[in-house]
């Protein structure tokens, strides 16, 4: 069953059409990942799934929901979220008020300047919960701004998991990572909940291939193929174009 289903989704910007009916379906708890060369459109894509551009035709429904023309707080309340490419934190607070903060994001009390986010049980528990989960109570304390680029990277997947959404948009998760930083955001992805479905961008091959479902292969905005990680490691057009000399490696893989 579809979560998530986008048709004949178009964007252009004056003369530069950088969406070409785009059309794709994410799967309840399906891991579903965009590959493509820069300019191929994805964080475009990103970006008019979320809200963040308007789209210019197509439709695009969430649990069932036409959210094509929703604001961006609307579309999180039914239960989409997503990160950026570039870190999008609070760089002068701790890693646990940023947590509290993006958990208080979702309550209707939010607004409320009087009373400390603190002082609810609700926002201190669900908070305590994440950071167990992922193993940062004994970095809560940790000024954001202080923390290395891949541990700021893995806190924005947790902070964008604060809303407990049915589906998790990742735009370039290992961007900029090292080696080692890359290897702890596959496996952070690995392991987030199957409840759950994802929608990722990513560029290296070994993490697509070792997260992917299915995967969508983007080519100057349009849906070039959509198949299983087989399917598109052994699909000529896609092994010339994306893997170049590599393509033999993946291959036999």
């Amino acid at each position: 069953m579809s979560l998530l289903t986008v048709e004949g989704l178009n964007k252009s910007y004056k003369s530069l059409q950088v969406l070409k009916d785009v059309s794709l379906e994410v799967g309840e708890s399906e891991r579903l990942v965009i590959i493509g060369p820069n300019g191929a459109g994805k964080t475009t894509l990103f970006n008019c799934l979320t809200g963040v551009v308007p789209i210019d035709s197509g439709m695009v429904t969430l649990g069932g929901y036409e959210i094509g023309k929703l604001p961006v707080h609307k579309r999180v309340s039914l239960g989409m979220s997503r990160t950026f490419q570039k870190n999008n934190l609070m760089d002068s607070l701790t890693l646990e008020e940023n947590v509290r903060l993006a958990v208080a994001a979702g309550k209707s009390y939010r607004y409320q300047v009087l009373k400390p986010l603190t002082s609810y049980r609700e926002v201190r528990e669900e908070t305590e919960d994440l950071l167990e989960r992922w193993n940062l109570s004994d970095k809560r304390s940790l000024i954001v701004g202080q923390m290395s680029y891949g541990e700021q990277r893995l806190l924005e997947v947790v902070l964008a998991m604060a809303s407990r959404p049915r589906i998790l948009l990742l735009d370039e998760p290992t961007s900029g990572m090292s080696p080692a930083e890359t290897a702890q955001m596959a496996k952070m992805i690995q392991n987030l909940p199957r409840s759950m479905s994802l929608l990722v961008i990513e560029h290296d091959m070994d993490v697509v291939f070792s997260i992917a479902d299915r995967i969508v292969v983007l080519h100057h905005g349009e849906v070039l193929l959509s198949g299983t990680p087989d399917e598109v490691r052994n699909d000529e057009r896609v092994r010339g174009i994306y893997f170049g000399g590599g393509a033999k490696q993946y291959a036999e893989a």
